[in-house]
């Protein structure tokens, strides 16, 4: 029991009479707009799983210098 010629016809007669040839070709770009956006947030995941990472001994990071106020309070 397939689908024959007839009955998708009407049914995409329907849609347009509903949606309208506008409104219809919005929707498919806002469609392309997510499939887009979808596929390059996969690609920076990817990007962001295969960079290099920080050493385990930390020479990669950067010292942290303390403030002068919490060296006065220190001294006192």
């Amino acid at each position: 029991m397939g689908l024959s010629f007839w009955q998708i016809a009407i049914v995409v007669l329907l849609v347009v009479l509903l949606f309208g040839r506008g409104k219809l070709s919005a929707l498919m770009g806002d469609m392309a707009k997510g499939i887009k956006s979808f596929k390059a947030g996969m690609a920076e995941d990817d990007k962001i799983a295969s960079a290099p990472r920080e050493s385990a001994d930390g020479e990669d990071a950067k010292p942290v210098q303390a403030s002068a106020t919490e060296d006065e309070t220190a001294k006192s």
